[in-house]
């Protein structure tokens, strides 16, 4: 296993003094990755509030058939995830957060868990940015001139962006970078790529994809029924200040953990974030006053992004470079589409109970099983080194 480990990582790496500088070019292609998450969660995701809003008031069609158009976008750009492979051009799966972390994963190695982190917060800030700016242009010029000015201010940024700072390391110029360019293709090259059937069989991308999956159902399904759940226990106005709570120790949690996660082991990490996560939602569920609940829901915002910006990191640790792609495009789909289903999860034990504590305690055992799950090393029977090799 050691010698598959050293021949899983380049031998030839950017210094630590490359990584560390602001010179280094792969923080262009990490403010790249940025903004094309900002557009792509922007549009894809957030803005799905305001095109059902319009939608519905110029049509008049029922909120059941936009929201499941919604749905059926998400599900689709989930299951083409695991073709990333064969798809990278098209929509969301040549822009989303396999090849973000594909890309930005090429010019980091020592700060990486730091790069993927940045280049992630750029998901979280197409809610703030994005999605007040489309209500205001729908405002004031109608909804179909709006969709035209932002598709337009889009690729205007995103198309010149992408030329001039996306491509290999070797395009830094400097020695390293392209020593580590070269050491990338040859592994990218090397025969005997693993195979989707080979993985499906292993309990390596298992131990990684059941606990994500469970994390982001209770996730999702909690922070889509948020505000209908705190209502009762403190009032509309606090409930909605608690979701901005929430969003914001998102954004600080993916930045807090991004300066440090590379110090420390992914998995267990992760472990962590989940049982906080937990305890979160375990003193909502217990309290009814305003601080506590407003403290609770900002230890759960603390980890929400870091649930996207976890599993490159484990998956990078374990597999090798010429697997990424295939290991994470496949482990994404099977997280994301379980995911999809918290919001209809929740919906469902809600009203077959008439309260959210069933709910929110079933949504607290999924966050420990998938601890448990993900710090499981011993079910990692499969190496990928012995098979590519």
């Amino acid at each position: 296993m050691a010698s598959g480990r050293k021949q899983m990582i380049p031998s030839h790496e950017p210094s630590p003094l490359d990584e560390a500088s602001l010179r280094y070019a792969g923080w262009r292609v990490v403010l790249a990755c940025f903004l094309m998450a900002l557009f792509l969660f922007g549009f894809g995701l957030y803005g799905h509030g305001v095109y059902l809003a319009e939608l519905q008031r110029l049509n008049g069609w029922p909120a059941a058939l936009i929201s499941g158009a919604s749905t059926l976008s998400f599900l689709l750009a989930n299951t083409f995830a695991t073709f990333t492979n064969e798809l990278v051009s098209l929509g969301w799966v040549g822009m989303g957060t396999v090849v973000i972390a594909m890309v930005v994963s090429l010019w980091f190695v020592r700060r990486r868990g730091l790069a993927i982190s940045l280049a992630f917060t750029g998901a979280s800030s197409g809610g703030v940015v994005v999605t007040p700016l489309l209500v205001l242009l729908v405002e004031r010029f109608g909804f179909a001139a709006a969709m035209l000015t932002a598709m337009a201010v889009m690729v205007a940024v995103l198309v010149p962006v992408a030329v001039a700072w996306i491509g290999p390391p070797s395009a830094a110029g400097s020695p390293e970078a392209q020593a580590n360019d070269s050491s990338q293709s040859r592994i990218a090259s090397a025969p005997g790529e693993v195979s989707r059937a080979k993985l499906m069989r292993s309990m390596a991308l298992w131990t990684i994809s059941i606990p994500f999956a469970l994390a982001l159902l209770a996730q999702i399904g909690f922070i889509v029924h948020q505000i209908a759940l705190l209502e009762p226990k403190i009032g509309r106005a606090s409930a909605g200040f608690a979701v901005s709570v929430m969003t914001f120790m998102a954004i600080v949690g993916r930045l807090g953990l991004g300066m440090v996660v590379d110090r420390f082991d992914p998995r267990l990490v992760t472990a962590a974030s989940l049982v906080s996560q937990a305890a979160a939602l375990l003193t909502i569920l217990q309290s009814d006053s305003v601080p506590i609940v407003l403290a609770a829901c900002a230890v759960f915002g603390f980890s929400v992004g870091n649930l996207i910006t976890l599993p490159p990191l484990i998956i990078h640790r374990e597999f090798s470079a010429a697997s990424f792609v295939v290991v994470m495009g496949l482990s994404n789909a099977i997280s994301g589409i379980v995911g999809a289903l918290g919001p209809v999860f929740v919906g469902m034990v809600r009203g077959c109970t008439g309260d959210y504590d069933a709910a929110l305690a079933l949504c607290i055992a999924l966050e420990l099983v998938a601890a448990a799950i993900v710090v499981q090393r011993g079910l990692l029977s499969w190496r990928p080194a012995a098979v590519e090799r």
